[in-house]
């Protein structure tokens, strides 16, 4: 996944039915003596509207939460999409504008308090590991970084096949990756982590070798390919917000037919659009164990 030299301004076309990061506040300096807990926070995807439905489904959301034993205040930390799942997965297509609209930003959010109640009861909260505030400090400068450089969503996972040994064509830059950089971060640091077993959710779809098309501008632009950017518009057209249930399903049909009857798909990744020539079984959600990583460097104990 592409790193950027800046984030760029987002456009007040986009707009969030969900205020991103509400309480956030800035990762506050802890004392380097401090002894802080670092906490696993996982639960179904828009509880707070359907409660345990998508958990279910393991459609699960990540965060990572700190305990400082100085202050004994706690935090919560987690990236998620700026404008909402469906703006990232998929465009706008704006009149008088011949290019998909996105809206397809993530960024990161810290907070002071964990909500025990909200990560305790359909999914997940427990002790991984334990940190020196200096340790914290050092993981809040890479936070930044991260965070500013590591600008969009990807909702997918895209791969050859099933197969574990599978190969990965495109990895997904959603909420569980970020945990899982700050794992790696905490560990490299020295972290030593409990041993737990940690699952995420991937949403993958399958797809032979991927064709490069072009970005934007080799595309859309004046001197673009006028019948891929027609079939582009085409392909995400039926993916719009709907009004009416007789609208969704007649959509659905459509993106039935497109992707499963003739195994097509456009992916939108880095600022790039690629083919992909779909293979059975199209999309899978799972639900698999990531390990706990383990530091590039001797780990030292808190």
């Amino acid at each position: 996944h592409r790193r950027f030299d800046y984030r760029p301004k987002t456009d007040p076309y986009c707009q969030a039915r969900y205020t991103f990061c509400p309480t956030g506040s800035a990762i506050p300096v802890m004392k380097e003596e401090d002894v802080i807990e670092v906490y696993r926070l996982q639960a179904p995807v828009w509880e707070f509207k359907y409660g345990d439905l998508l958990g279910h489904l393991k459609i699960m959301h990540d965060a990572v939460g700190f305990k400082s034993a100085l202050t004994g205040k706690n935090y919560t930390m987690e990236w998620y999409e700026l404008f909402q799942l469906g703006n990232c997965t998929f465009p706008h297509l704006r009149p008088g504008m011949e290019a998909p609209f996105w809206c397809n930003q993530g960024a990161a959010c810290f907070y002071e308090g964990i909500d025990d109640a909200h990560w305790k009861e359909n999914g997940t909260l427990v002790l991984v590991t334990t940190i020196s505030g200096t340790m914290f400090n050092e993981m809040a400068k890479w936070v930044k970084y991260d965070n500013e450089t590591g600008i969009y969503y990807e909702t997918w996972t895209v791969q050859a096949s099933p197969d574990k040994k599978s190969i990965v064509w495109f990895d997904s830059y959603e909420c569980s990756k970020f945990i899982l950089r700050t794992y790696q971060k905490l560990a490299d640091l020295g972290a030593v982590f409990n041993k737990i077993q940690t699952n995420y959710t991937s949403i993958i779809l399958f797809s032979g070798e991927p064709i490069y098309l072009g970005n934007e501008t080799s595309i859309f632009g004046p001197l673009g390919n006028k019948t891929l950017a027609a079939a582009i518009r085409d392909f995400y057209y039926p993916f719009k917000p709907h009004k009416t249930v007789r609208e969704f399903f007649v959509d659905l049909l459509k993106i039935i037919d497109r992707v499963i009857l003739n195994h097509q798909f456009y992916l939108f990744y880095n600022l790039e659009y690629w083919f992909l020539p779909m293979k059975f079984p199209y999309l899978k959600i799972i639900y698999e164990e990531v390990p706990l990583p383990i530091g590039s460097k001797t780990s030292v104990g808190v």
